[in-house]
């Protein structure tokens, strides 16, 4: 009888042993995940920062390159210049007053075109950081905190007007709070439990 006590006490401690080290083990494999997802979040959420702060940087030199007003007068003095210049060639030429005008509209045009086209040049260069900025907020989209998901949103919807900054520095903050919240490091079961008590 007593061999049997000890063998049953044998298998309940053994049983009692398994069960504890596959939830240790269970724990240590979830926590260890969550790390994992942690980090990912993070250096997504750190992604979507850059490619945001390239395209904010992109859609600045191009409005400085080409939309301030020195830009704008650069231009309108070069237009004259070339206006005037072909209009004087023509009358060398021989040309009439209505053909050095003619010649000197072509000229002008001719400048304005080639301006133009740099300037879209200019525009376009927004195109890859901005596809960038998409391209970090897909895997965001598919975060399990719908706080990222919808700061997410909010802030591609804001980067479709980069002009209005303060829209958009709305958008990065609130990005910026959720994903800290997201990533904040989780208290234990404990640790919750003695905040309930205390609040």
């Amino acid at each position: 009888m007593d061999k049997l006590i000890e063998l049953a006490s044998t298998l309940v401690s053994g049983a009692l042993i398994a069960v504890l080290a596959a939830w240790l083990t269970n724990r240590s494999r979830n926590r260890q995940e969550q790390q994992a997802d942690i980090g990912a979040l993070r250096v997504q959420a750190d992604t979507m920062t850059v490619a945001v702060v390239e395209l904010q940087a992109a859609a600045a030199a191009n409005r400085l390159l080409w939309e301030g007003p020195a830009e704008r007068a650069r231009t309108f003095l070069l237009t004259v210049l070339a206006f005037t210049g072909g209009a004087a060639r023509a009358r060398i030429a021989g040309g009439t007053d209505a053909q050095s005008g003619l010649v000197g509209f072509g000229r002008a045009a001719e400048l304005l075109s080639r301006e133009r086209v740099a300037s879209k040049q200019s525009a376009a260069a927004v195109r890859e950081p901005l596809t960038r900025a998409a391209t970090a907020a897909a895997p965001l989209m598919r975060c399990s905190d719908p706080a990222v998901v919808t700061a997410t949103e909010q802030l591609l919807n804001a980067l479709t007007d980069v002009e209005n900054t303060a829209c958009l520095e709305s958008a990065m903050e609130t990005f910026g709070r959720a994903v800290n919240a997201a990533t904040a490091p989780r208290q234990s079961w404990w640790a919750r439990r003695r905040a309930a008590r205390t609040s």
